[in-house]
Protein backbone atom coordinates (compact mmCIF):
# COMPACT_ATOMS: atom_id res chain seq x y z
CA UNK A 1 0.00 0.00 0.00
CA UNK A 2 1.19 3.33 -0.87
CA UNK A 3 0.45 5.65 2.52
CA UNK A 4 0.84 9.54 2.76
CA UNK A 5 -0.13 9.88 -1.16
CA UNK A 6 -2.50 12.67 -1.60
CA UNK A 7 -4.75 14.51 -4.36
CA UNK A 8 -6.48 12.97 -7.06
CA UNK A 9 -5.42 9.48 -8.81
CA UNK A 10 -6.62 6.86 -11.11
CA UNK A 11 -6.76 3.57 -9.75
CA UNK A 12 -8.33 0.47 -10.72
CA UNK A 13 -11.47 -1.31 -8.52
CA UNK A 14 -12.77 -4.77 -9.15
CA UNK A 15 -16.48 -5.37 -8.79
CA UNK A 16 -17.71 -9.19 -8.43
CA UNK A 17 -20.86 -10.29 -9.10
CA UNK A 18 -23.07 -13.08 -7.85
CA UNK A 19 -21.77 -15.36 -10.95
CA UNK A 20 -17.61 -14.16 -9.98
CA UNK A 21 -17.21 -12.67 -13.29
CA UNK A 22 -15.22 -9.49 -12.77
CA UNK A 23 -14.75 -6.24 -14.05
CA UNK A 24 -12.41 -3.39 -13.67
CA UNK A 25 -14.05 0.04 -13.12
CA UNK A 26 -11.82 3.34 -12.74
CA UNK A 27 -12.30 5.58 -9.96
CA UNK A 28 -10.90 8.78 -9.18
CA UNK A 29 -9.34 8.83 -5.80
CA UNK A 30 -9.98 12.04 -3.64
CA UNK A 31 -8.64 11.16 -0.66
CA UNK A 32 -4.84 9.92 0.90
CA UNK A 33 -4.49 6.11 0.45
CA UNK A 34 -4.29 6.40 4.40
CA UNK A 35 -7.98 6.12 4.06
CA UNK A 36 -8.20 2.17 3.00
CA UNK A 37 -5.67 1.32 6.15
CA UNK A 38 -6.71 -0.58 9.34
CA UNK A 39 -6.83 -4.76 9.69
CA UNK A 40 -11.08 -5.14 8.83
CA UNK A 41 -12.82 -4.70 6.02
CA UNK A 42 -15.38 -2.24 7.10
CA UNK A 43 -18.83 -1.90 6.48
CA UNK A 44 -21.31 -0.82 4.04
CA UNK A 45 -23.98 1.36 3.14
CA UNK A 46 -25.25 1.78 -0.21
CA UNK A 47 -27.67 4.60 -1.39
CA UNK A 48 -29.74 4.21 -4.96
CA UNK A 49 -30.54 7.62 -5.64
CA UNK A 50 -33.13 8.16 -8.53
CA UNK A 51 -32.24 11.65 -10.12
CA UNK A 52 -35.65 13.77 -10.15
CA UNK A 53 -36.95 14.35 -13.53
CA UNK A 54 -39.62 16.51 -14.55
CA UNK A 55 -39.94 14.35 -18.19
CA UNK A 56 -39.88 10.80 -17.39
CA UNK A 57 -41.13 10.94 -14.02
CA UNK A 58 -44.95 11.47 -12.63
CA UNK A 59 -43.94 14.58 -10.15
CA UNK A 60 -44.78 17.88 -9.64
CA UNK A 61 -42.44 19.41 -11.82
CA UNK A 62 -39.38 21.54 -10.24
CA UNK A 63 -37.40 23.88 -11.87
CA UNK A 64 -35.89 22.68 -14.95
CA UNK A 65 -32.07 22.57 -13.62
CA UNK A 66 -33.40 20.52 -10.14
CA UNK A 67 -35.22 18.40 -12.56
CA UNK A 68 -33.01 17.28 -15.01
CA UNK A 69 -32.58 13.56 -14.39
CA UNK A 70 -29.97 13.26 -17.11
CA UNK A 71 -27.52 16.23 -15.54
CA UNK A 72 -26.28 14.58 -12.01
CA UNK A 73 -24.44 17.79 -10.70
CA UNK A 74 -27.33 20.51 -10.86
CA UNK A 75 -30.05 17.30 -9.73
CA UNK A 76 -32.69 18.24 -6.82
CA UNK A 77 -31.46 14.92 -5.11
CA UNK A 78 -27.96 14.89 -6.07
CA UNK A 79 -25.78 17.86 -6.97
CA UNK A 80 -28.29 20.61 -5.32
CA UNK A 81 -27.89 22.23 -1.88
CA UNK A 82 -29.78 18.99 -0.20
CA UNK A 83 -28.57 16.52 -3.25
CA UNK A 84 -26.33 13.22 -1.31
CA UNK A 85 -23.44 14.25 -3.43
CA UNK A 86 -23.30 17.57 -1.90
CA UNK A 87 -24.72 17.10 1.78
CA UNK A 88 -22.40 14.14 2.45
CA UNK A 89 -19.91 15.79 0.53
CA UNK A 90 -20.43 19.16 3.81
CA UNK A 91 -20.75 16.59 6.27
CA UNK A 92 -18.17 16.29 9.17
CA UNK A 93 -18.94 12.88 9.61
CA UNK A 94 -18.16 11.71 6.39
CA UNK A 95 -15.16 12.11 3.88
CA UNK A 96 -14.80 11.34 -0.08
CA UNK A 97 -12.67 9.32 -0.91
CA UNK A 98 -13.41 7.87 -4.72
CA UNK A 99 -15.61 8.91 -7.29
CA UNK A 100 -16.45 7.71 -11.08
CA UNK A 101 -18.28 9.24 -13.29
CA UNK A 102 -20.22 6.81 -16.16
CA UNK A 103 -22.74 7.23 -18.27
CA UNK A 104 -25.93 5.41 -18.90
CA UNK A 105 -27.86 4.28 -16.66
CA UNK A 106 -25.52 5.53 -13.47
CA UNK A 107 -24.25 8.94 -13.83
CA UNK A 108 -22.01 9.23 -10.95
CA UNK A 109 -20.87 6.65 -7.81
CA UNK A 110 -19.22 8.29 -4.87
CA UNK A 111 -17.76 6.09 -2.05
CA UNK A 112 -17.34 7.69 1.25
CA UNK A 113 -15.99 6.59 4.96
CA UNK A 114 -17.11 7.38 8.11
CA UNK A 115 -13.97 9.48 10.23
CA UNK A 116 -14.95 7.44 13.41
CA UNK A 117 -16.61 4.25 12.79
CA UNK A 118 -15.88 1.28 10.41
CA UNK A 119 -18.06 2.18 7.87
CA UNK A 120 -18.31 3.09 3.95
CA UNK A 121 -21.25 4.61 2.28
CA UNK A 122 -21.42 3.76 -1.16
CA UNK A 123 -24.22 6.67 -3.24
CA UNK A 124 -25.11 5.69 -7.14
CA UNK A 125 -27.27 8.40 -8.85
CA UNK A 126 -29.60 6.58 -11.37
CA UNK A 127 -30.11 8.46 -14.61
CA UNK A 128 -33.94 9.67 -13.80
CA UNK A 129 -35.26 8.08 -16.80
CA UNK A 130 -34.11 4.64 -15.42
CA UNK A 131 -35.78 4.82 -12.07
CA UNK A 132 -37.90 1.73 -12.57
CA UNK A 133 -34.40 0.19 -13.03
CA UNK A 134 -33.20 1.72 -9.81
CA UNK A 135 -36.64 0.50 -7.74
CA UNK A 136 -35.41 -2.97 -8.95
CA UNK A 137 -31.70 -3.01 -8.08
CA UNK A 138 -32.84 -1.98 -4.78
CA UNK A 139 -35.52 -4.40 -3.92
CA UNK A 140 -33.00 -7.81 -5.66
CA UNK A 141 -30.31 -5.99 -3.11
CA UNK A 142 -32.14 -6.10 -0.38
CA UNK A 143 -33.71 -9.70 -0.87
CA UNK A 144 -30.33 -10.65 -1.17
CA UNK A 145 -30.94 -11.39 -5.18
CA UNK A 146 -28.33 -9.04 -6.46
CA UNK A 147 -24.74 -8.82 -4.72
CA UNK A 148 -21.44 -7.53 -5.53
CA UNK A 149 -18.04 -6.34 -3.72
CA UNK A 150 -15.86 -3.85 -4.84
CA UNK A 151 -11.74 -4.51 -3.63
CA UNK A 152 -11.13 -0.70 -2.68
CA UNK A 153 -6.88 -0.62 -1.18
CA UNK A 154 -6.70 -3.50 0.70
CA UNK A 155 -10.31 -3.38 1.78
CA UNK A 156 -13.73 -5.69 0.58
CA UNK A 157 -16.57 -3.52 0.36
CA UNK A 158 -19.71 -5.35 0.23
CA UNK A 159 -22.24 -3.96 -2.63
CA UNK A 160 -25.92 -4.46 -3.59
CA UNK A 161 -27.14 -7.18 -1.16
CA UNK A 162 -23.76 -7.73 0.67
CA UNK A 163 -24.70 -4.39 2.48
CA UNK A 164 -25.64 -3.79 5.97
CA UNK A 165 -28.37 -1.18 4.80
CA UNK A 166 -29.68 0.01 1.57
CA UNK A 167 -31.50 2.71 1.15
CA UNK A 168 -33.60 3.97 -1.81
CA UNK A 169 -34.12 8.07 -2.26
CA UNK A 170 -36.16 9.65 -4.99
CA UNK A 171 -39.68 9.88 -6.58
CA UNK A 172 -41.66 6.86 -5.70
CA UNK A 173 -41.73 5.18 -9.16
CA UNK A 174 -44.29 2.60 -7.81
CA UNK A 175 -47.23 5.01 -7.86
CA UNK A 176 -46.65 5.77 -11.19
CA UNK A 177 -46.08 1.99 -12.47
CA UNK A 178 -46.11 -1.89 -11.55
CA UNK A 179 -43.31 -4.92 -10.90
CA UNK A 180 -44.34 -8.37 -11.87
CA UNK A 181 -41.10 -9.62 -10.38
CA UNK A 182 -41.40 -11.59 -6.58
CA UNK A 183 -38.75 -10.39 -4.13
CA UNK A 184 -38.09 -13.37 -2.19
CA UNK A 185 -35.03 -13.58 0.56
CA UNK A 186 -32.33 -16.23 -0.77
CA UNK A 187 -30.11 -16.09 1.93
CA UNK A 188 -31.96 -15.70 5.67
CA UNK A 189 -30.03 -12.32 6.20
CA UNK A 190 -32.15 -9.82 7.56
CA UNK A 191 -31.07 -6.20 5.94
CA UNK A 192 -32.11 -3.22 7.04
CA UNK A 193 -33.68 -0.84 4.71
CA UNK A 194 -34.24 3.08 4.22
CA UNK A 195 -36.73 3.72 1.76
CA UNK A 196 -37.15 8.04 1.54
CA UNK A 197 -39.93 8.84 -1.54
CA UNK A 198 -43.13 9.51 -0.99
CA UNK A 199 -45.91 6.67 0.34
CA UNK A 200 -43.23 4.42 0.71
CA UNK A 201 -44.21 2.23 3.29
CA UNK A 202 -47.90 1.64 1.55
CA UNK A 203 -45.88 1.06 -1.82
CA UNK A 204 -43.30 -0.94 -0.94
CA UNK A 205 -44.34 -2.81 1.60
CA UNK A 206 -45.91 -5.85 -0.61
CA UNK A 207 -42.44 -6.03 -2.09
CA UNK A 208 -40.17 -6.46 0.86
CA UNK A 209 -43.22 -8.86 2.99
CA UNK A 210 -41.25 -11.75 1.56
CA UNK A 211 -37.59 -10.10 1.65
CA UNK A 212 -36.55 -10.40 5.34
CA UNK A 213 -35.73 -7.08 5.85
CA UNK A 214 -35.93 -4.54 8.84
CA UNK A 215 -37.62 -1.34 7.90
CA UNK A 216 -35.33 1.15 9.30
CA UNK A 217 -37.10 4.42 8.28
CA UNK A 218 -40.08 4.80 5.40
CA UNK A 219 -42.83 7.24 4.94
CA UNK A 220 -46.70 7.69 5.25
CA UNK A 221 -47.33 10.92 3.09
CA UNK A 222 -45.76 12.75 0.23
CA UNK A 223 -42.34 14.16 1.57
CA UNK A 224 -38.91 16.11 -0.11
CA UNK A 225 -36.31 13.04 0.10
CA UNK A 226 -33.50 15.14 0.64
CA UNK A 227 -30.53 14.11 1.94
CA UNK A 228 -30.25 15.76 5.26
CA UNK A 229 -33.55 12.70 6.88
CA UNK A 230 -30.75 9.98 5.20
CA UNK A 231 -28.00 11.71 6.67
CA UNK A 232 -29.03 11.75 9.99
CA UNK A 233 -30.43 8.57 10.35
CA UNK A 234 -27.36 7.15 9.08
CA UNK A 235 -25.77 9.05 12.34
CA UNK A 236 -27.30 6.97 14.86
CA UNK A 237 -27.10 4.14 12.44
CA UNK A 238 -23.65 3.68 12.10
CA UNK A 239 -23.27 4.24 16.38
CA UNK A 240 -25.53 1.39 16.76
CA UNK A 241 -28.92 2.96 17.99
CA UNK A 242 -32.32 1.55 17.96
CA UNK A 243 -34.79 2.05 14.66
CA UNK A 244 -36.76 4.25 17.53
CA UNK A 245 -34.07 6.38 18.10
CA UNK A 246 -32.45 6.29 14.37
CA UNK A 247 -36.36 7.57 13.73
CA UNK A 248 -36.15 9.84 15.85
CA UNK A 249 -32.84 11.73 14.66
CA UNK A 250 -34.63 11.40 10.88
CA UNK A 251 -37.66 13.20 12.00
CA UNK A 252 -35.55 16.04 14.35
CA UNK A 253 -33.97 16.86 11.17
CA UNK A 254 -36.80 16.49 8.65
CA UNK A 255 -38.40 19.23 10.78
CA UNK A 256 -35.59 21.43 10.93
CA UNK A 257 -34.82 21.16 7.29
CA UNK A 258 -39.14 21.53 6.36
CA UNK A 259 -39.63 23.85 9.26
CA UNK A 260 -42.29 21.64 10.22
CA UNK A 261 -43.35 20.52 13.41
CA UNK A 262 -41.42 17.59 15.13
CA UNK A 263 -44.78 15.41 16.02
CA UNK A 264 -45.90 15.90 11.90
CA UNK A 265 -42.20 14.97 11.15
CA UNK A 266 -42.27 11.74 13.24
CA UNK A 267 -45.70 11.13 11.71
CA UNK A 268 -44.36 11.35 8.35
CA UNK A 269 -41.30 9.21 8.74
CA UNK A 270 -42.26 5.71 10.68
CA UNK A 271 -39.74 2.65 11.46
CA UNK A 272 -40.63 -1.18 11.76
CA UNK A 273 -43.84 -2.71 10.04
Amino acid sequence: MIKGIHGIIIISLLFFSCGDRQKSVNYKIEADYDAFSGEEDGKTIHVFVALCDNKYQGITPVSASLGNGQNHNSNLYWGALYGVRAFFKRSGEWKLIATRRASGVILESLIFKHNTENYYLIADAYDGRYIKQCTLDFLNSICGNQKDTLTLGNKTLGTGGNASLLAYVGHDGLMDFQLSETFVNTDEIKRDVIILACYSKRYFSPHLESANVNPLLWTTNLMAPEAYTLHDAITGYVIGETNEDVRERAAAAYAKYQKCSLNAAKGLLVTDW
